[in-house]
């Protein structure tokens, strides 16, 4: 019973917190990218950059400086890892194997963080901060300037195409957004006893009189922007269960509302822009509805186990399940338990949440635009229910906008479904896959599970692991890369040119200026009461049921023979 009040207490806590900031921020948010004044250091930056920060810019432009920027950082971020031991402060390690610097150079500018190594036995103090941090920023950035452009091209009313300009969203975010929210964390995190220093390692005497060394660093800020940013990438192994990172219950309530804080303001954000803040408190109800149903269930499966294997015991059973499904249904990747530990129902849950595509709510700025693919996609069927033109801000969803719309609803399970089944059936698991067995044993449904988890975080650019699988062989190294570069960048491209699309698109009327325009009975029999309204309960109810039923028809027979299996035995 104390940890059914201890869990409730401090759902109570992140939720009141993010209600409290909900609607300062989001509109915050909302005049920052529609600033027409740069500060002092963004004009200092433009000027170095060559960058006219008056410009608008295409879909096609926008796409390429997003591709440029990334690919840029992928480069700049290997080659810093791989001369790791012939810079500063390296603390003894040396560079990174080839395959393991591609693999982390790539996670960390996708804002995926999945991490195939121990971060304090192989990454110095200085690529930390040097190169893992900024990424953590930067790649954060990113996707809320790609969620802003596809929010712009919604409520464009000139017909221009343009979405903006990228250079300055990404300034902007980062600067204005990121820096300052996460030196307040910082702080807390600090005062609260996480470690921040700039020694590499502390030597003592243990009481048994033998010596030891322990690792620290710049530890606190970098939990900061990895749960801000819905990053994930942490500093030790244990990532966000050590200590050092994470030391008090009042520091894990803190990162986890951190990390659900910009997904969740963004839809009001978007609300404010689009000039109707009830669609963004409907989408806000999906997210929401979604969240609390995962944390109910997982919650509830994991309370059945007897023991607390995989569970931290500074936390305990609500608190683990708290972070976890936050971790997994925001991108995050941090962990505060080991999910592979689990209750197989409970570790199953996880892996489902992000198997809905990671929209309740999803990552920093992914989730907003993942959302707002489903919501069309749900107009889309709603349309077609009622015979009418679908409709999605007063901009018509033809044949060009859903065949964008479906092809970045099937490039994550393509990704996941087929880096699985090669997985599966060929050798490239032998040695690396800790659970195993005859098939249909228990032993095999675990590590099908495993190995789903594996590329589900990696598509979904979450970056947490299950455990149990030594994702260090060459196979896994590149695979799980490709599957993160082209799980972020393919999404984004056909996330822009969707934004383009209806960018270009002047607005006719929409449902809800209909419905303002139409009392009375003669309403009825007006052709335009056909359209959908984007807001309400009865269109928050089809969109959830669109986000469940396409993860359920893609993934439900994986699932089967993976944890629903093994919960079941």
């Amino acid at each position: 019973m104390s940890d059914l009040w201890s869990g409730l207490l401090q759902v109570a806590l992140v939720l009141g917190v993010i209600a409290l900031l909900y609607v300062p921020l989001g509109d915050y948010m909302a005049r920052v990218y529609r600033s027409g004044r740069d500060l002092a250091v963004e004009r200092l930056v433009y000027r170095v950059g060559g960058i006219d920060s008056r410009a608008g810019q295409s879909w096609r432009a926008y796409a390429t400086g997003v591709l440029a920027f990334s690919t840029v950082s992928i480069l700049g971020l290997y080659l810093l890892m791989r001369v790791q031991g012939h810079l500063p402060w390296a603390d003894g390690k040396p560079g990174m194997s080839p395959t393991m610097a591609l693999n982390t150079a790539v996670s960390f500018v996708t804002n995926t963080n999945w991490q195939s190594y121990s971060p304090e036995l192989v990454m110095s103090n200085l690529v930390q901060m040097l190169g893992l941090a900024v990424q953590n920023f930067v790649s954060a950035a990113v996707g809320m300037a790609v969620a802003i452009a596809l929010v712009r091209g919604i409520a464009a009313r000139a017909g221009n195409g343009e979405l903006g300009n990228f250079w300055v969203d990404l300034v902007r975010g980062t600067v204005r957004i990121l820096l300052p929210i996460s030196l307040v964390v910082a702080v807390a995190l600090i005062a609260a006893g996480a470690v921040q220093s700039w020694r590499t390692g502390v030597d003592y005497t243990l009481l048994d009189g033998t010596r030891a060394h322990s690792p620290i660093g710049p530890f606190a800020s970098q939990e900061a922007i990895k749960m801000l940013g819905t990053n994930g990438g942490g500093t030790f192994a244990a990532n966000s269960a050590h200590p050092f990172s994470n030391p008090t219950p009042f520091t894990n309530v803190l990162e986890i509302a951190a990390m659900l804080l910009i997904p969740v303001c963004l839809t009001r954000t978007y609300g404010t822009m689009v000039g109707d803040r009830r669609q963004g408190l409907t989408l806000l109800g999906v997210m929401t509805t979604l969240w609390a149903g995962m944390l109910a269930l997982a919650w509830y499966l994991q309370s059945r186990q007897s023991g607390l294997e995989g569970i931290e015991t500074r936390f305990g059973v609500p608190g683990s399940i708290l972070f976890g499904v936050s971790t997994t249904g925001t991108s995050t990747g941090a962990v505060n338990a080991a999910h592979d530990s689990l209750a197989p129902g409970s570790g199953g849950v996880l892996l489902w949440n992000m198997l809905l595509g990671e929209i309740a709510p999803g990552g920093t700025g992914s989730g907003l635009y993942g959302i707002l693919v489903v919501a069309i996609t749900t107009v889309f069927v709603g349309g077609l229910m009622v015979g009418r033109t679908p409709e999605f801000g007063g901009k018509k969803i033809g044949q060009r906008e859903m065949m964008l719309v479906a092809l970045y609803l099937l490039t994550m399970p393509a990704l996941v479904l087929s880096g699985v089944a090669i997985s599966a059936v060929g050798s490239s698991t032998s040695g690396f896959l800790l659970n195993g067995g005859p098939p249909g044993s228990a032993g095999a449904n675990h590590g099908l599970t495993e190995i789903i988890y594996a590329y589900a975080s990696a598509a979904n650019n979450n970056g947490s692991a299950f455990g149990g699988l030594t994702a260090t062989s060459d196979w896994f190294q590149v695979s799980l890369a490709v599957a993160m570069f082209v799980g972020r960048f393919l999404p984004i491209v056909l996330v822009l040119a969707l934004a383009g699309l209806l960018a270009r698109q002047a607005p006719r009327e929409t449902a809800e200026a209909v419905d303002a325009q139409h009392v009375g009975d003669e309403a009825t029999t007006d052709p335009e009461r056909g359209l959908l309204p984007t807001h309400g309960l009865l269109y928050g109810v089809l969109l959830t049921g669109t986000v469940v039923l396409v993860a359920g028809l893609t993934f439900l027979p994986a699932l089967a023979l993976g944890p629903i299996a093994e919960a079941l035995r």
